[in-house]
């Protein structure tokens, strides 16, 4: 008898879990799509080649002098040139890689060209 009240109880309590478990799931809120998750870490990001000095200070660890530089040796290839060319320090660049991005701007009816572009000759 005893065994029985005892597995009753146990099982009631594996019941009344269970029933929790699936009520607390409906308030959730989901997840939205990784396409709105991408769009709206992109909207985040400091474009180098475009963005205001004010907007460059807003990075952590980039005063008036990093802004004035980083918009002084426009345009930059890629994110990583920010350290290649000396703009900045590589532990400000740690600190602010995952927050910039570097877009090539073009001009209407003009192709976009690298600074120092191979260009290739007809013979």
């Amino acid at each position: 008898m005893q065994i029985r009240a005892r597995l009753t109880v146990l099982i009631a309590l594996v019941t009344l879990s269970l029933a929790g478990g699936v009520s607390a799931g409906q308030g959730k809120i989901p997840a939205p799509p990784p396409a709105q998750r991408e769009s709206a870490v992109q909207s985040a990001l400091v474009d180098i080649n475009s963005a205001s000095r004010a907007q460059l200070k807003t990075l952590p660890g980039i005063g008036d002098a990093d802004a004035e530089r980083i918009v002084a040796g426009r345009p930059y290839l890629s994110k990583a040139s920010l350290v290649t060319d000396h703009i900045i320090p590589a532990g400000v660049y740690q600190a602010i890689r995952q927050r910039i991005i570097a877009i090539q701007h073009t001009t209407p009816g003009r192709p976009a060209t690298a600074p120092h572009a191979i260009t290739r000759r007809s013979i």
